[in-house]
């Protein structure tokens, strides 16, 4: 059924989205996890949120250690219990070959629902807790974008500027201009 998803590069519109709550948990919502992921190992990731497989709905995958047992779905987070914080560098799947210093909290408390529909809590630290920050930002339509300063937007215009004439080009928004020799 979800075979034919493909992660959404910036500037899709379903990026900036506000995710639904999940409220149905069946075969569906499990295998679009699986599928989720598939292309989060396969781009090399850890951490996937459906908005970037277009599909608008209150969950993320991630796996912070690659191996196939630390795979986690977190459906409907919430994020609490919020301490210290500490600044690090990010990527995103969705802004490929991007990274800035993004500022987040330290320590934090998840409350989800796995995908039987049963209601679990997590603390952690660091890494852990900044991927969920990330992909919980993924969820309320927030991006890197809005998370960079001037020295940063500065800094990544150019590829910028690539995904939006990608984004152009694939959705038939402008046809593919032709480059004509300068005369001098």
């Amino acid at each position: 059924m979800y075979e034919d998803l493909q992660i959404v590069l910036w500037p899709d519109p379903i990026l900036k989205k506000v995710c639904r709550p999940v409220t149905d948990f069946n075969q569906n919502l499990r295998e679009l996890a699986a599928r989720m992921l598939e292309l989060m190992r396969q781009s090399k990731g850890v951490g996937l949120a459906a908005p970037q497989v277009g599909q608008s709905v209150r969950m993320f995958v991630m796996n912070p250690t690659g191996k196939p047992e630390d795979d986690r779905a977190y459906i409907n987070p919430v994020l609490t219990d919020i301490t210290g914080e500490e600044e690090a560098e990010e990527g995103c799947l969705s802004l490929p070959d991007i990274n800035i210093n993004v500022i987040r909290t330290r320590t934090i408390r998840i409350d989800a629902v796995d995908l039987d529909g049963k209601s679990f809590r997590q603390e952690e630290t660091g890494y852990a807790a900044r991927v969920w920050q990330h992909e919980c930002d993924h969820l309320n339509g927030t991006l890197l974008t809005d998370r960079m300063g001037p020295v940063a937007r500065m800094a990544n215009r150019r590829k910028l500027k690539d995904l939006e004439e990608r984004y152009a080009l694939e959705h038939g928004l402008v046809k593919r201009r032709r480059i004509l020799p300068r005369i001098p």
